[in-house]
């Protein structure tokens, strides 16, 4: 069995490639994928909410909160458990590379559909989009992992670099698609993030070669047999799949099922419930994992629980707090009033400030470097606080837009400490032949977090907003604290990891 190591050392340009400020060139090149693609993803995500509760005077359907929360909760959840196929299809069928291109192909072909105004086309093109960022984002970070071997110092600052070009399109998206989507008509904005993606593919195809072999083949079917297999697997799969949908279809259109969108996100809820505890179950009964390697797996399970309360936390950007900037913030700024959606770039903005100051300190503090369970306490803890300064002001009027700003500033402190560490830990916890499985599992608890943080915006019209936000700061804080009690124990479990 190959070690994670000799498998990011197989794959990997080598340390002499320092063509993109001293990390290899291939990392330019899935930078500006991965910008295109956040482009295009936080530029609808911007809009989603506002877009369903708008009334069909403003160009909207009119849902109630409850049903768009309960939508937006299911969609976004979608969008990570999804990675979990993702990560399965590249590691035994197509390999990372030829699942990043068709992802792209079918995310584009989402926002496209969704330019298009009707009610159809809209819940196709998030289906749509759903399943091309399962295929495309666990993919396209495991390819950044095999870009550097195992023991390479430049690792952590390689995926901070990548956050950046992750949030370069994350800033950008919601100014433009925003505007658009609020000011001018909200399917435009939805087409302009498609845009987005097709030149993301562009650019992506345009530096395939500067990616040498990394993501090239498939790391999980070693001979024919084994490949044949495999392929009759994701074809039955597949086929059970459209059957299932098919069937829905019709008794729904027979009218035997009631299919609501309260009712499917529920649905969806215990899909997501099931799908983790079937990862993990499967994970550790069907390997024949060595001692370290099955450590390491507990480890990431321990990373999985504090990642789910913390994008719990930190998603609601996109849903109660995008909904906070619509009905409760002074949108105002000398006499010009500007989208709600605007908010959703502060977060990137401060990003691209701060992530070179981090990426800088982790290498300058070199050996001092502090480990990634301490950088996860840190990061709920901030993320907790950035609630708790809304508590004094969540029950009044309209607010200053500084409240949020503040809240903004804080998360992403949260997130610096804890994304980018998160995804290199889990390129390294990883054994080779699981790695885009175990990538997939990383977005899963971004799922987790997603569809919680939807469900919550549920509530916004019908619980008081100091109550809400409030449980939500304690609990996270909370877990923070409890994570940096067990640093020790979970550095134990990682087995010279860090």
């Amino acid at each position: 069995m190959a070690s994670t190591a000799s498998h990011n050392a197989a794959k990997g340009p080598g340390s002499e490639d320092t063509g993109f400020f001293g990390h290899p060139r291939g990392l330019s090149t899935l930078c500006f994928t991965e910008m295109w693609e956040r482009f295009s993803y936080y530029g609808m995500r911007s809009l989603l909410i506002l877009y369903m509760v708008a009334t069909p005077a403003n160009g909207g359907p009119g849902f109630p909160v409850s049903k768009a929360g309960a939508i937006y909760g299911l969609y976004t959840a979608m969008v990570y458990l999804l990675s979990l196929p993702g990560g399965w299809i590249a590691d035994k069928l197509i390999g990372q590379r030829k699942a990043v291109l068709y992802g792209g192909i079918i995310i584009a072909l989402g926002h496209y559909s969704m330019a298009i105004p009707t009610l159809g086309t809209f819940y196709a093109g998030l289906a749509l989009i759903a399943a091309g960022t399962g295929l495309l984002k666990p993919n396209v970070s495991t390819i950044v992992g095999q870009l550097y071997s195992i023991d390479d110092h430049r690792r952590d600052a390689g995926f901070s670099l990548f956050y950046m070009g992750i949030n370069t399109g994350a800033f950008i998206s919601p100014l433009l698609c925003g505007y658009v989507g609020e000011k001018v008509n909200w399917h435009y904005g939805f087409g302009l993030a498609g845009i987005g993606m097709t030149l993301g593919l562009i650019q992506y195809l345009l530096g395939w070669r500067h990616l040498g072999d990394a993501g090239m083949h498939p790391a999980g079917a070693e001979d024919a047999h084994e490949a044949r297999k495999q392929r009759r697997t994701a074809k039955r799969a597949g086929l059970g799949l459209m059957a299932v949908g098919v069937a829905l279809a019709l008794l729904a259109i027979s009218g035997i099922l009631n299919i609501t969108a309260e009712r499917v996100a529920d649905a969806g809820g215990l899909v997501l419930a099931a799908a983790t505890v079937a990862a993990f179950a499967g994970l550790f009964s069907t390997g024949d994992w060595s001692p370290v390697e099955r450590k390491r797996l507990i480890a990431v399970v321990v990373f999985f629980i504090a990642a789910c309360l913390f994008w719990a936390n930190y998603e609601q950007a996109g849903s109660t707090l995008n909904l906070f900037a619509e009905f409760n913030t002074r949108l105002t700024l000398f006499h010009f009033n500007y989208p709600a959606s605007w908010f959703q770039s502060l977060n990137p903005v401060f990003i691209l400030l701060f992530a070179p100051v981090f990426a800088w300190l982790w290498v300058w503090l070199g050996p001092k470097d502090p480990s990634s369970p301490v950088k996860f306490a840190l990061g709920l803890i901030l993320v907790g606080l950035g609630f708790a300064i809304l508590v004094p002001v969540a029950g009044g009027g309209r607010v200053s837009a500084m409240w949020l700003t503040v809240t903004y500033f804080l998360q992403t402190v949260g997130e610096l400490l804890l994304s980018p560490v998160g995804l290199s830990a889990m390129t390294k916890l990883a054994p080779a032949r699981v790695a885009s499985f175990i990538m997939g599992i990383w977005f899963l608890a971004d799922a987790v977090g997603n569809y919680i943080g939807g469900r919550l915006a549920s509530v916004y019209e019908s619980f008081p907003l100091p109550e809400l936000f409030g449980i939500v700061a304690e609990v996270t804080v909370g877990l923070g604290i409890i994570m940096m009690l067990l640093v020790r124990p979970v550095e134990r479990l990682m087995s010279g990891v860090r």
